[in-house]
């Protein structure tokens, strides 16, 4: 483009900007990003009478250089310039030229003194206030936002309440009680003002003032007509209120009303199945179908269902026709994947499994499921080769799959072909940290104490930090050795590293155990029972209590661990050891 082009364009630029904004009824009902963004009103009909200020000729420079500027890019030296030339000018075009660099530039201090100069200049018009209500939302200044929304009222214009709920959910109550107080006294003096009542609803709501929020819906429905949007309100604050069978009503009632609201009645079946209703969920999400076959979301969340209650076919069926139409393809084969297995199919498992695509959320997952139903078939060199193939010229990926190989090896008694593949891991990558693990879960399961402890070390050498191996060798010697107290120097800094951790409390209690300190012990098992209430820690618990001559509670966790993992050896074995009689 020619100089004199760009000229020519940059003077057109600068007119526009020098002449006074447009009349009051132009600015009645724009929102405040669009008066951030545009500057100016939508067109009307009649034209406005155009008044041009008087600049002097190093103002009329300084807009021709910011103009060319920023067709340049450079916004910043643009939105500085005329925010300047704003403050000496007071020139209204000049004022809405610069609100669009500021915006443009996300300069909300310069929007905000903007807005005001230009509310200030121009007192009758509504734009600037609605404009100032917006800046003001955004910083968190939620009772000025409120006071310009008034304003925007007050002189004719139209401005939306409900933008201030979207943004105050995690307000202080005290804050949002002032607030509600303010909107309480808008209503009443616009009482025709719908927009201010459904806020209000909204925050009396966020407060957790239900019964109140329900009053004054009541009240907003006399201001306007039941929508879908009002029955999600109504059945939201129902269920948050615990009124479930109440929001289910509404919700019923509503799809009964509006047949055609997807939101309503994916609403309605997502109440379903937090109350467990997934058959009456199901058949909402199938009149969702109904109306639109190509509804993928609903047809996804079918597919769950069918899992849930144990319906394979059709739950492959569904997944099968997302993956055929390219939706959540790989959600749907991580799923197919989980659903054949069930079937038993698990050469199709396997690949549903594999067809899951690097980087997406389920694949590390898929991989692992993969793995182990190949090797569980006998496939090694299959299961090896895919992951090899998979992790070529990605070292971390490699090292990953590998530790995950070896895992599904060891689970099926492959030891030594475990042994094998993390030798050869190790000797690529020998301070890998993650196959050393792996490795002590190897030697863990050869009875291999002394291959654990030197692992373990190694690790802890490289990485003082590492909470799950201090842990690990810690439980390894208070469990399989007598060296308790060094074992219970080893719990102590993997605690201090996750605190929260109940396998490190299970460790914890049970090298108190081995010192003796039994009240101890109890309360740390305890803990990390009612956390993670796994077999093994029961078994601890149980032994403890035992040991303690408290008996009958020992026998008592012991069943009740059995109740949810009938199979456990780990119980049976201190039952047996201890010569219970369950």
């Amino acid at each position: 483009m020619s100089v004199r082009i760009i000229l020519c364009f940059c003077a057109s630029a600068w007119l526009s900007a020098c002449s006074s904004i447009a009349t009051k009824s132009e600015t009645s009902s724009v929102p405040a990003e669009q008066v951030a963004k545009n500057g100016t009103s939508p067109a009307v009909a009649k034209e406005p009478r155009v008044e041009y200020g008087s600049f002097t000729a190093e103002q009329l420079y300084q807009t021709i250089i910011s103009e060319l500027g920023a067709q340049r890019g450079i916004l910043d030296y643009a939105g500085d310039s005329y925010f300047d030339l704003a403050l000496e000018t007071k020139d209204l075009g000049i004022i809405r030229r610069a609100v669009q660099f500021a915006s443009a530039n996300s300069d909300l201090n310069a929007l905000l003194q903007l807005g005001l100069l230009w509310s200030d200049i121009d007192p009758t018009d509504p734009a600037p206030e609605l404009m100032l209500s917006f800046q003001f939302l955004e910083t968190g200044n939620y009772e000025q936002a409120l006071s310009h929304m008034a304003r925007v009222i007050e002189l004719g214009g139209d401005i939306d309440f409900s933008a201030l709920s979207t943004r105050t959910g995690q307000l202080d109550a005290s804050t949002r009680a002032n607030l509600i107080a303010n909107l309480r006294q808008l209503a009443r003096e616009f009482s025709d003002q719908q927009t201010i009542q459904l806020t209000l609803v909204q925050l009396l709501a966020q407060n957790g003032d239900y019964r109140e929020a329900l009053t004054e819906f009541e009240q907003l429905l006399e201001l306007t007509e039941l929508s879908p949007r009002l029955v999600l309100l109504q059945a939201q604050i129902l269920q948050s209120a615990g009124e479930t069978d109440g929001a289910l009503e509404t919700l019923k009632e509503g799809v009964r009303q509006f047949k055609d609201s997807r939101n309503l009645r994916l609403s309605f079946a997502q109440l379903l199945i937090q109350n467990e209703s997934f058959e009456l969920a199901q058949e909402q999400f199938a009149k969702i179908m109904e109306r639109n076959p190509e509804d993928w979301e609903a047809l996804f969340s079918m597919a769950l269902l069918n899992v849930e209650l144990e319906q394979f076919d059709q739950a492959s069926d569904k997944f099968s026709q997302l993956v055929q139409a390219d939706q959540r393809t790989d959600e749907a084969n991580y799923y197919l994947g989980y659903v054949n297995e069930q079937r038993s199919n698990l050469q199709l498992a396997i690949q549903a499994y594999r067809d899951v695509r690097i980087g997406t959320q389920n694949f590390l997952a898929a991989q692992q499921q993969a793995t182990r139903l190949a090797i569980q078939l006998g496939e090694l060199d299959s299961a090896h080769a895919h992951l090899s193939q998979l992790s070529r010229g990605q070292p971390r990926l490699e090292i990953l799959f590998r530790t995950i190989e070896s895992g599904a090896l060891i689970q099926a008694g492959h030891l030594e072909k475990a042994g094998d593949i993390l030798d050869r891991a190790l000797n690529k990558y020998p301070n890998e940290t993650d196959l050393l693990f792996a490795r002590v879960l190897l030697f863990d399961s050869l009875g291999d104490k002394s291959g654990s402890e030197q692992d373990l070390k190694q690790i802890i050498l490289m990485k003082p930090e590492d909470s799950r191996a201090l842990n690990h060798l810690g439980y390894l010697l208070a469990d399989q050795t007598d060296r308790y107290e060094e074992a219970l120097e080893l719990i102590e800094r993997a605690i201090a590293i996750s605190p929260d951790d109940p396998a490190i409390i299970d460790s914890l209690g049970w090298a108190q155990f081995k010192l003796g300190r039994y009240e101890e012990a109890l309360t740390n098992l305890r803990r990390a029972y009612l956390v993670f209430p796994d077999a093994e820690v029961a078994s601890h618990v149980g032994e403890v209590l035992w040991i303690m001559g408290r008996e009958q509670e020992a026998l008592e966790v012991w069943r009740g661990a059995l109740k949810n993992q009938p199979d456990s050896d780990l119980i049976k074995e201190v039952v047996n050891r201890l010569q219970a009689d369950l």
